[in-house]
């Protein structure tokens, strides 16, 4: 690749392999995918496996870009990973659902690949400008995805939350970065850290006032109470895929960005928005966790508990220094695959059409599929944080980094929260095994791509669980702060 020292093409490999690859399915599908609709999907898991050794191949070589604005880390190539994984598995079990809807192709995918274009840029992002693209960029494709299903009310609905809400979100994060470059003079992250470390601005209105607004801007990207209003509804409306996707990928890049901005440029405004983000992370856990315990709609209740786990992720953002900040890697990585794979089995189980997805269709399933029973079952104990899942791992870290760091009542409100949560996920247990079916389980058809899906997601979850010390090893490589 072409590089210099001021712009380093290599920085943005990855970037670069996915917006091509999209480019390329824009115009084959103008073109061709009529006569091959299986064209779109092919490609697209082709770029997203040559996006995938780009990635792999720029590992501890912390290439840095276009002046300071990108740095291709092991802590951005690390969440490329995470989204790559969890994009290629919903191109997977999408190509069933858009088959069963009538759905077109082409756009749908392209779509979805500029959406992880806009996280891959979030995360790699050093500058806060950089941080806004690639949120917005993300942000734009899903509100056209949650709305992809235009037959229907509820999709519609979603979207039109999903985008009034964004618009407000994107208003708070930008006014953020104006006042913080109006404290500072720049929208660099590094600089950022330097002049608040030479001047005596730590106290002053105008930083305080940035500081809450970006958290504003985050606490809505993540869901975070009060933050969350839109995720129940938007889960429910949009495409399960893409509801599947929306729960895993904006998520981690929100997540990368928020960790990166806080950790990297306001590390001297600790004091300051440590105590926000306690308070955040008690109100995210409980509201998730209660409010799931009355959901009988399984996407919501998954919305609800995508809350909570927003909530546990804010403790290891409290806790902080190196086991903290590992154990938000470990712990989105984790929860990506415990997502994805319950998801797909929503996509299976969906007896009633329309996106009606209720608790009593999972009625029986134990008996009648054993197989498909058993993997939600380990889904559902790994959500729940039972051993020897890799849940277990990701909220053990987690608490753990908080007690090291001293925050003995934020962990023991987790664990509280922890305790909760399990009724809910083990009611789904009970359900598939101990209750009769009012109407019999029809023979549910699983197609390879689903097969696939699941057993990445269900050996990832057992693998992790039984030896977590590989992926903490790899996190703890990735973390830079």
């Amino acid at each position: 690749m072409i590089s210099s020292p001021e712009i380093n093409i290599s920085s943005i490999g990855p970037e670069l392999t996915v917006l091509l690859t999209a480019i390329v399915i824009l115009v084959v599908d103008r073109w061709v995918a009529k006569r091959k609709p299986w064209l779109p999907l092919g490609l697209g898991l082709a770029g997203l496996a040559l996006a995938l050794g780009v990635t792999l191949s720029l590992w501890n070589q912390s290439r840095a870009g276009f002046g300071g604005l990108i740095a291709a880390d092991n802590y951005a190539l690390f969440f490329n990973l995470i989204f790559l994984i969890a994009a290629a598995m919903t191109f997977l079990v999408s190509r069933f659902y858009l088959d069963q809807n009538g759905m077109q192709r082409g756009k749908y995918y392209v779509l979805l690949l500029f959406a992880l274009l806009g996280m891959m840029v979030t995360a790699s992002g050093t500058d806060l400008l950089t941080i806004f693209l690639g949120l917005e960029t993300s942000a734009v494709s899903l509100y056209a995805l949650a709305g992809f299903l235009r037959g229907r009310v509820k999709s519609n609905e979603s979207a039109l939350k999903y985008i009034l809400l964004g618009a407000f979100s994107t208003g708070f994060f930008l006014y953020g970065v104006a006042l913080v470059y109006g404290g500072t003079g720049t929208t660099n992250l590094g600089r950022i850290a330097d002049h608040l470390a030479k001047t005596d601005l730590l106290s002053s209105s105008i930083m305080l006032a940035g500081m809450g607004l970006l958290i504003v801007g985050f606490g809505f990207k993540v869901a975070a109470v009060p933050f969350h209003f839109w995720a129940p509804d938007v889960y429910e409306g949009a495409p399960t895929p893409i509801a599947a996707f929306i729960s895993v990928g904006p998520k981690a890049a929100a997540f990368a960005a928020f960790l990166r901005v806080f950790s990297t440029a306001l590390p001297a405004l600790k004091p300051q928005w440590t105590p926000v983000l306690y308070v955040l992370a008690i109100l995210t856990m409980t509201l998730g966790n209660l409010a799931a315990l009355s959901q009988w709609n399984i996407k919501r209740m998954l919305a609800y508990s995508c809350i909570a786990h927003a909530g546990y992720v804010l403790v290891a953002l409290v806790a902080g220094e190196e086991l903290g900040n590992a154990s938000v890697l470990f712990y989105l990585f984790v929860y990506s695959l415990m997502n994805l794979g319950v998801f797909t089995i929503a996509i299976l189980i969906n007896r009633r059409g329309k996106g009606n997805y209720h608790l009593n269709d999972y009625a029986g399933l134990g008996t009648s599929h054993p197989l498909l029973g058993a993997v939600m079952a380990l889904f559902m104990l790994s959500l729940a944080g039972i051993p020897p899942t890799a849940g277990f791992f990701g909220k053990f870290y987690i608490f753990a980094a908080a007690v090291k760091s001293d925050y003995i009542w934020l962990a023991a409100i987790g664990i509280l929260n922890w305790l909760v949560s399990v009724y809910y996920y083990l009611r789904i247990v009970v359900t598939m095994y101990m209750i009769k079916p009012e109407i019999a389980l029809k023979r549910v058809r699983v197609v390879p791509e689903f097969v696939v899906v699941l057993l990445v997601s269900a050996l990832g979850i057992l693998g992790l669980g039984l030896f977590p010390s590989g992926l903490m090893f790899l996190v703890k490589s990735a973390v830079i702060f």
